[in-house]
């Protein structure tokens, strides 16, 4: 993986406006590319929605946490006036690196469908779409579509998962096969040192909690059985401290993020740091739920295809396809993909708020065309402290390598388009397989 290089390393000089607007500008200085021969044609790009508060309340079930949750500014689920204002921080500096590669003006709007944007039904979603659209281009009418109801949420929401045609055995027999040798046993006992950190905050747990789910009276979290529970026609679900602990860890990451004061956070039993260590809660979640072939392949498919579609558009496309979603759809990318990132106060693979997943189109001096895969998002004190990203302050943003496709000697990080189809089209084989099999079962 390649970290993010200077913005002078994308700049076009003596360009218009117009121009900048309806064409690229080579990307690299002669030292970082010494052919100078790659030109910058499309964007597109899966970001997570910025700030919101749980999406239940309470966070987690009754009995798990000894104290009330604290208040937030807004109803369950929905972004945050924080949250919209830190998202527009990401599209502000994402405009000052795309009018510098040329692919915005530097005044004034793109052309009509130059930028496409599209989002979850939700509402922090599509609020996270329109907050982020008005600074990446400011003063421009760019409309952030979205569905009213869930089940038209074809990109975000699968219509595939939950229905007859979905093969819970098989995405759950997958999941198990993710874990270490000795089951998920295994893996409880590897994460003791998070669940007790975890039951030092919480306070678990009150004693119809302990007889609900099956352990002895007088329970602490790290008594409480874990363990991966398969559903008929959808994707497994993770039960226990590891569940608990991923959507704890990330309730107090957004208490953090939200700017609360620390007596505030976690009931004040929690550091800055801590939080950062709990968040490892999260990405262990996502690798039994989403992690399997079958469930990415599935889950991921219709925006994956959308994604491959946008960078196949040609001079009729839009120079940004916009995708804005959840941790969730992130996820499965992230796992039909097999690639990683690792951003800055998070856990390798995590999704903090207003993160996005993106491919840049590139072409060479002779007409072809790679694709550069990426990670852009913010620090988590960059968004607690709504910190402008600009000057030495840039968002975090790292290249990453497609696992089976090697790029030129000069730009390894780079994908040949045809290459990146291939091994998108193999990946998604898996969700047909297992579809056809459901079918067939009946």
């Amino acid at each position: 993986m390649t970290s993010f290089a200077p913005f002078s390393r994308f700049l076009c000089v003596g360009a218009s406006a117009a121009v900048l607007a309806l064409s690229a500008c080579s990307l690299g200085s002669a030292q970082d590319n010494p052919a100078g021969q790659y030109t910058i044609e499309r964007v597109t790009f899966v970001m997570r929605h910025g700030i919101r508060p749980p999406t239940k309340a309470p966070a987690i079930p009754e009995g798990y946490a000894a104290d009330p949750w604290p208040e937030w500014p807004v109803d369950i689920g929905l972004l945050t006036p924080r949250g919209a204002q830190g998202v527009g921080l990401l599209g502000a500096a994402d405009r000052a690196r795309y009018v510098e590669a040329g692919l915005l003006p530097g005044s004034g709007c793109p052309p009509t469908g130059a930028i496409t944007a599209e989002a979850s039904w939700k509402q922090r979603a599509y609020k996270t779409g329109e907050s982020y659209v008005a600074q990446f281009v400011p003063g421009c009418s760019i409309a952030v579509t979205h569905p009213a109801v869930e089940e038209g949420d074809i990109l975000f929401h699968p219509p595939t998962l939950g229905k007859n045609s979905f093969d819970g055995h098989l995405a759950y027999s997958q999941a198990l096969g993710l874990a270490p040798a000795g089951g998920i046993a295994a893996e409880v006992a590897q994460d003791a040192d998070l669940v007790a950190l975890l039951q030092n905050v919480l306070n678990c747990c009150a004693p119809p909690r302990c007889q609900e789910d099956g352990a002895r009276a007088g329970c602490t979290l790290p008594d409480l059985p874990t363990a991966l529970v398969e559903k008929k026609h959808d994707r497994p679900d993770l039960i226990g401290p590891l569940d608990i602990g991923s959507t704890a860890s990330q309730t107090f990451l957004l208490e953090y993020l939200e700017g609360m004061p620390m007596d505030k956070v976690g009931w004040g039993r929690v550091t800055r740091d801590q939080i950062e260590t709990l968040l490892r809660f999260h990405p262990i979640k996502f690798h039994y739920e989403n992690g399997s072939d079958y469930v990415n392949a599935t889950a991921a498919g219709p925006l994956m295809r959308r994604i491959v579609e946008t960078l196949n558009a040609g001079s009729d496309g839009p120079r940004f396809a916009l995708f804005f979603g959840h941790d969730t759809n992130l996820a499965d990318l992230r796992a039909l993909l097999d690639i990683d990132w690792k951003v800055e106060s998070y856990p390798t693979g995590d999704v903090p708020p207003g993160g996005a997943l993106g491919f840049e189109l590139l072409r060479d001096g002779a007409g072809k065309h790679y694709v550069r895969a990426f990670f852009r998002a913010q620090t988590m004190d960059q968004l607690r402290n709504q910190v402008p990203l600009t000057g030495a302050e840039q968002p975090f943003r790292q290249e990453i390598t497609i696992p089976g496709c090697t790029g030129p000697a000069d730009a390894p990080v780079l994908c040949p388009l045809d290459r990146f189809e291939a091994i998108v089209a193999a990946k998604l084989a898996a969700g047909d397989v297992g579809t056809k099999a459901a079918n067939t079962d009946g």
